[in-house]
């Protein structure tokens, strides 16, 4: 321990680590690693909701033995399971008053003294002025079947990418900008469910809504911390890396889950209504009670600070460009829309084609938004085996439909493909 950590007077305090699993054979390499990498591995609470099937011969509550009282599982049968948001929930009510907690999912691995590092961050920033630090992120990637040298070598940041259909923010990734020269944490927009790391008193304040089901999590839990005092940041070093792409894991929770439909939809109702997306608003606030918005800021403070506004789903060029926040322009709004439309290429005569129009239009079938999709760009999407067709641009209103029609080297128009947004 250097002489840095000796006088951090957090050393030494405990931290309650929250990971939801759905029948994930990386949990008990986490939770080894977790462990492992830790100075303090004895100052941890790990609790973790289980949600396992007998199915997976490989998942054994012996498994967990091996962290004796360090460890608490709140058993689940898989079919019994209500999603993430539920699990989540279920795990901060086992919160016991630690000074920290860490967010986790269950496939995740550690550097050297993370526990250590974090609680460092913690300090810096608030020596900066900032009592309620959160640390979050999409961060680094790495996957179980790859060496350690093949996973990723930046800390991320999370860029905002799009708003859905339904209105739900999306995020993703990018590597945070020189970020060898950074000597702190950088401010950031957007909460991370896989990557959070705060004051304890979190579990309390900001819990998860267990109505929930899965997007729509993190853009509430993002701005409901803003609002309740806390100031996001990404670290601008690795502390941990995430496994994004699930290929290893046997089902999905909604592979199984008859409901999730229903499930989802009602989380799209209580997500635009409680941020106010498209004029939605809710007329009985108790309907939130503590999974509501805070008193210290209001929405208008994070809409004008992260540069997005949920009313008309409007955006700041520097939120589009990725400047790191607060924004620092008044007015200059627009509207910017990206989706991704998915098609059944058996459909399309492939070889003949010399472009494909691509186009958004309002409900007076009035275009909104057109692109062209030819070259290169064109010859990549036809190598695919399917036809993933983006679009992306600046438009004056909420698009309604789309329309998708392809123009082939006989110089004739093909079947022209439309759908609802």
């Amino acid at each position: 321990m250097n002489k840095e950590d000796i006088l951090n007077p957090y050393i030494g305090k405990a931290i309650f680590v929250q990971i939801a699993a759905f029948r994930d054979k990386e949990l008990i390499p986490t939770l080894a690693d977790l462990f492992d990498k830790a100075n303090e591995p004895e100052n941890l609470h790990v609790c973790v909701c289980w949600q396992h099937s007998e199915k997976d011969v490989w998942d054994k509550i012996d498994n967990f033995s091996q962290w004796g009282d360090n460890i608490e599982i709140i058993d689940i049968n898989a079919d019994d399971s209500k999603g993430v948001c539920w699990a989540r929930n279920l795990i901060q009510q086992k919160y016991k008053s630690e000074d920290f907690t860490l967010q986790l999912d269950s496939h995740h691995r550690f550097v050297e003294g993370w526990d250590t590092e974090l609680k460092n961050e913690i300090l810096q920033l608030q020596l900066q002025g900032y009592k309620k630090p959160l640390l979050t992120g999409y961060i680094t990637s790495y996957h179980p079947s790859l060496p350690k040298k093949d996973w990723g070598q930046e800390p991320w940041q999370m860029m905002f990418d799009r708003f859905t259909p339904d209105g739900v923010v999306f995020f993703s990734p990018a590597p945070i900008p020189d970020w060898k020269s950074k000597k702190s944490p950088i401010p950031a927009r957007f909460y991370s469910a896989h990557f959070c790391f705060t004051l304890g008193k979190f579990c309390t304040e900001v819990p998860h809504d267990p109505r929930y089901y899965f997007h729509g999590e993190e853009i509430t839990i993002g701005v409901r911390a803003y609002t309740k005092g806390y100031d996001l940041f990404h670290p601008h070093k690795i502390i941990a890396y995430h496994e994004f792409t699930r290929d290893y894991r046997p089902d999905k929770h909604w592979d199984t889950y008859s409901d999730w439909g229903n499930h989802n939809e009602n989380t799209y109702r209580l997500m635009k209504e409680l941020l106010g997306i498209d004029g939605e608003s809710c007329t009985k606030k108790e309907k939130y009670g503590k999974y509501g918005i805070g008193k210290d800021r209001s929405i208008a403070d994070w809409e004008n600070y992260a540069g997005i506004r949920f009313l008309d789903r409007a955006l700041q060029q520097e939120t589009i460009d990725g400047v790191p926040p607060p924004n620092t322009v008044e007015g200059d709004w627009c509207r910017y829309f990206k989706h991704c439309i998915n098609l059944d290429k058996s459909n399309f005569n492939c070889d003949d084609i010399e472009f494909i129009a691509v186009a958004l239009h309002n409900d007076d079938n009035e275009t909104l938004l057109r692109k062209d999709i030819v070259g290169a760009e064109l010859s990549v999407m036809l190598s695919r085996d399917n036809l993933h067709i983006w679009i992306e641009g600046e438009v004056t209103e909420l698009p309604a439909h789309y329309v998708v029609w392809p123009f082939y080297k006989n110089t004739e128009w093909g079947q022209r493909y439309t759908g609802d947004l």
